[in-house]
């Protein structure tokens, strides 16, 4: 993809206030509105343009930008490198009004959930709060079945005295309820980006939930698989397993088959969350003699094709 030098777009030198980077943005977008403008490239400029803006608009946006460095050239090959962004974190946003793509560039760095962005030209009051900002937190299940408590470190933009950006560590104690699932929606006020008046946004985390050698999540639901002989199969049993809560017996009845599955009610992440036991029939080797003339045996007195459903 191609580099963009967002600074070149709107003309101002990378050590700018964010006040004249505003001021610029406002005066290029109404000389380049499609709209209103005669110029042969009008559309093309009032892209670029908006593009650039929504990157050095938003402290966080821009620090990370400012981490690429200075050696590339506008339209070089580029390839962001291994984490170029380590410590940032990114809030959506955009403008109402005339719609066009964001370019692979800003993509590939920033995302945005969604190819299609929004801009305007109509002046609105300069919002003096901070931006939200969003994050992802990895968890284990355990810690989503019990809750927890975290300690993050993120790095976030602020605009000093002198209206340029200064990165600072925020370190923040987290609690996270009993019951989170994947992808719900930590809010902790006033702990996002501050904006020109000193109030802060609010940060929002987004929990992830690392995965586990023997459960797997649907929802509230929890899934195991578990191992069985087959003459607990065949004979029915009590088994001990292992829940997000402890230990359990369970019962396993009398001519179980493989795949099939037994619900543990309300053993899932609370409220509603069950877990559900899926058997597996683990067949033991014939390695040793005894073994090998025991399943003959049992081949010679239960005659059993599970195959004769494929010869009708």
């Amino acid at each position: 993809m191609e580099y963009k030098d967002y600074y070149k777009s709107l003309g101002v030198a990378r050590d700018a206030s964010q006040d004249e980077i505003k001021r610029t943005y406002r005066k290029l977008a109404r000389k380049y509105h499609p709209d209103v403008s005669h110029e042969p490239d009008a559309e093309q400029r009032f892209k670029e343009v908006g593009e650039a803006y929504e990157v050095l608009k938003e402290p966080q946006k821009r620090a990370a930008y400012d981490q690429l460095g200075t050696g590339w050239q506008a339209g070089q090959d580029f390839r962001p490198p291994p984490g170029w962004n380590a410590g940032f974190e990114f809030s959506g946003g955009g403008f109402t009004g005339t719609s066009f793509d964001f370019s692979d560039f800003f993509e590939n760095l920033f995302g945005g959930g969604g190819r299609q962005h929004h801009y305007q030209t109509r002046h609105k009051p300069i919002q003096t709060a901070g931006s939200d900002q969003h994050s992802k937190i990895a968890i284990t299940l355990e810690e989503a079945y019990h809750g927890t408590t975290r300690t993050l470190q993120l790095q976030m933009p602020e605009i000093d005295g002198n209206r340029q950006i200064q990165n600072k560590i925020h370190t923040l104690n987290v609690k996270i309820p009993k019951g989170v699932t994947l992808g719900q929606k930590i809010r902790l006020r006033s702990q996002g980006a501050v904006g020109m008046s000193g109030t802060r946004g609010d940060l929002y985390l987004e929990i992830d939930l690392r995965p586990h050698r023997f459960y797997r999540v649907e929802g509230r639901d929890i899934h195991l698989t578990l191992p069985i002989t087959p003459w607990e199969a065949a004979l029915g049993s009590t088994v001990l397993v292992p829940t997000l809560g402890g230990k359990i017996e369970l019962k396993i009845p009398t001519g179980s088959q493989s795949g099939q599955k037994l619900r543990l009610k309300g053993r899932g992440f609370s409220p509603s969350g069950d877990h559900y036991v899926v058997l597996q029939i683990v067949t033991p080797k014939a390695n040793t003699p005894a073994a090998t003339a025991f399943y003959r045996k049992m081949a010679e007195e239960l005659p059993f094709n599970p195959r004769d459903m494929m010869d009708s």
